[in-house]
């Protein structure tokens, strides 16, 4: 086995594996019930003799070829491993192979499987299980929080395009309106383009939070949690070599004459080192990776706007607000984070610590409590990258608006008399009524308006004081709810035009605007104008613009039929046999007994292909082809007659089951037409006088099939050896 130069690490080379990771990891961890199983049949089998031991060594070389490749490189790997194994493969047929070298038995040391090796292994099979799956819960709930996080973007999405439309339907209310109710609809139109912006503003934050936290799911969540299945991993073989070198240590005690084997296994066993299964899964599973791109801001199909913050004056209120509300914050996650970080890596410490042999504490409990600070740890975290994004994005739109602010002492209130808001001036409906009001001066509103205050508390006030400026405030709602008269206050409303609407056929987006009226569903910018196609090509009935697929001419029925043995070519009307066939007999039913051979009913007719070669004869039986001894074949005279239907129904086959005439005795020996070839797959250089060497394309002989020990025999030149049976491939 290779030492590890540099130790592979699964968050920074696998990234988005967690998946392939985890089913590699619950492998591992369920082939500690293999090996605890291994000992506990080994415990029966060491009071019998030795052929039961070498039975079970090769029980368990076959279990081990099975799951060779998963353990090693996983269920899916992106390059197979061949015929290499991992290094605790390999130790592990080490073991088994100095399982065949013993022939001897003893109680005591049966005992000493069950009570020093098989029931150790099955408690740690069950915790390290058990850490595997909250890393497994945790994974899934990361998953969860990301999905979550873009479900929100979609709705947000989805508000602001409905508040967009909002704002296209107050604007025609407007301009159809007369008189009074022209300017109430005007006020109205004003403060819905106001509440599109606060909107559209939350809508960028929260693409801006999104994106942060998908970057931290990729960069850092999942790696960490990688790293953390890794460190299992390799943690389950540092405690699986404790348990072989036991193994190993209790054979040497029982016999001394296996003294030499059980060294030898000592040896090998400490070579197991734990990044080498690690390094191995890496080398086969890593594989080309992309990142996500970020989101990116999604106009509406009915409101034209760009990617800009707005960050006039009244959107400046909001966003002061959203400031404040995150600035506070964010110094006390930050510091929260700190210590919460600064526990981990403590108790990382002691970890580690446990490896070296310098605490004597249960491992386990302490990777269960570095979880869970992690898991706290990765909440607080979450709400300061949150608090983070959105200060940053508001400074850099708008600067620190909150410099110089006199943000209201707000506290979260039921009224529980009629009140209204001093903010829109509408009533704060409801039993229970929810609502905020500032400790201070006395300022009341929504929820839904509390971040649409400007921040102007004149500090604490006396009850008078609080009186007079609640009539202020009122008034003030009041009035942007009545309306004016004049032509000033038309005058003032912005400049809006067609263009501004969802039918303006100058901007980019009025072709989905138009889809969204009319009941299409959303396409991708690649769809928005599709290629012309020859007028020849046009379908004459209008359809959906959808991808035409070109229509796949068959070719005659004759080019599907292939031709079985005995078929008439394709093509062919006559269905009579050859003329120049020859034609047998059978005089007894022959049941086939090996490759090559046919089965044939008594009284069968068959074509002889080949004739006498040692005592057998190569026939066609309907249209089946093989071998049958030249003893059980009455030779027909050349006599044309029709051809029959050759059928596999339940009654054709009848006959093969009623009882049969004994045949003659068969030749024992067959023709060269018997042989089986095997082809090279791959160079293998001989390792020994007892092996072929071979190069890729070479043909042999094959003599023996692979029994089970990864080995086949074959011939070339007269000279029979060995090779590695999964480097060829029979021909």
């Amino acid at each position: 086995m290779a030492d590890v130069d540099i130790a592979p690490n699964f968050g920074l080379e696998l990234k988005d594996g967690f998946r392939p990771v985890n089913a590699w990891v619950a492998g591992g961890i369920n082939w500690l019930g293999d090996i605890e199983q291994f000992y506990r049949e080994r415990s029966v089998i060491e009071k019998e003799y030795s052929a039961k031991l070498n039975a079970l060594a090769k029980k368990y070389y076959e279990k081990k070829a099975k799951k060779s490749s998963s353990l090693s490189v996983g269920d899916t790997p992106a390059m197979t491993p061949g015929s290499l194994e991992s290094a605790s493969l390999t130790t592990w047929t080490t073991q088994l192979t100095t399982l065949e070298s013993r022939a001897a038995e003893h109680d005591r040391y049966g005992g000493e499987l069950i009570l020093q090796l098989a029931d150790p292994l099955k408690v740690i099979a069950t915790r390290y299980e058990e850490l595997r799956k909250r890393h497994a819960e945790f994974a899934d709930k990361l998953e969860k929080e990301r999905d979550g996080s873009y479900g929100e973007l979609r709705k947000m999405k989805g508000k602001y395009d409905t508040t967009c439309q909002e704002v296209e339907n107050k604007r025609k209310k407007s301009e159809s309106a007369f008189d009074y109710s022209k300017t109430k609809a005007a006020n109205a139109y004003q403060q819905q383009i106001s509440e599109m912006h606060n909107v559209k503003n939350s809508y960028l934050i929260a693409i801006n939070v999104t994106n942060k936290q998908k970057e931290k799911y990729y960069h850092e969540y999942v790696p960490d949690l990688l790293d953390s299945l890794q460190d299992l991993s390799e943690s389950r073989t540092t405690k699986l070599n404790g348990i072989w070198s036991l193994a190993a240590q209790l054979e040497g005690a029982m016999l001394k004459r296996s003294t030499d084997y059980l060294n030898h296994l000592t040896q090998e066993i400490p070579r197991n080192q734990p990044p080498l299964d690690s390094m191995m899964f890496v080398r086969h599973n890593a594989a080309p990776w992309q990142e996500p791109p970020n989101k990116a801001f999604e106009p509406s199909p009915v409101w034209h706007d760009d990617d800009a913050m707005v960050v006039d004056d009244t959107a400046k209120v909001f966003l002061r607000n959203v400031l404040s509300k995150s600035k506070g914050q964010l110094g006390d996650l930050r510091r929260e984070v700190d210590k919460k970080r600064r526990e981990v890596e403590s108790t990382k410490r002691i970890k580690q610590s446990i490896r070296e042999g310098r605490d004597k504490r249960d491992e386990v409990e302490v990777v269960r409590a570095i979880f869970a600070l992690q898991e706290d740890l990765h909440q607080v975290d979450h709400r300061r990258l949150t608090a983070e994004v959105e200060t940053s994005t508001i400074t850099e739109a708008v600067g620190d608006v909150t410099l110089g602010a006199k943000s209201h002492n707000f506290k979260s209130q039921t009224f529980k008399i009629p009140t209204n808001c001093d903010l829109c001036g509408e009533r704060i409906w409801g039993l229970s009524a929810k609502g905020f009001d500032c400790r201070d001066c006395g300022y009341t509103c929504h929820s839904k308006c509390e971040m649409k205050v400007p921040a102007e508390c004149p500090g604490e006030q006396s009850k008078d004081e609080r009186k007079k400026l609640k009539q202020e405030r009122q008034e003030a709602a009041n009035s942007l709810k009545s309306p004016t008269t004049g032509a000033d206050s038309v005058a003032e409303l912005p400049t809006m035009s067609r263009s501004n609407t969802m039918n303006s056929l100058s901007s980019g987006y009025a072709a989905s605007a138009h889809r969204s009226v009319s009941g299409g569903g959303p396409r991708s910018p690649a769809e928005e104008v599709a290629p012309e196609r020859p007028t020849s090509m046009k379908p004459s009935i209008s359809q959906p613009n959808t991808l035409r697929k070109n229509r796949v001419v068959a070719p005659p029925p004759a080019a599907y039929i292939s031709e079985l043995p005995g078929s008439a070519p394709n093509g062919s009307t006559s269905l009579a046999a050859p003329s120049n066939e020859q034609k047998g007999k059978m005089l007894y039913a022959y049941d086939a007994n090996g490759d090559g051979e046919v089965t044939v009913a008594e009284g069968k007719e068959v074509v002889i292909l080949e004739g006498d070669d040692g005592g057998w004869t190569k026939v066609k039986a309907g249209w089946k082809e093989g071998l049958v001894p030249t003893a059980y074949i009455e030779i027909l005279a050349s006599t044309p007659r029709p051809s029959s239907i050759y059928s596999n129904s339940g009654s054709s086959m009848a006959g093969s089951i009623q009882s049969k005439k004994q045949g003659p005795a068969v030749a024992p020996k067959r023709g060269a037409k018997k042989l089986k070839y095997v082809e090279a797959l791959y160079e293998y250089s001989a390792q020994s006088d007892a092996e072929h060497s071979m190069v890729e394309g070479e043909r042999f002989v094959l003599i023996k099939e692979d029994p089970g020990d990864g080995w086949a025999e074959v011939e070339k030149g007269g000279v029979t050896k060995s090779v590695p049976a999964n480097y060829v491939q029979v021909v």
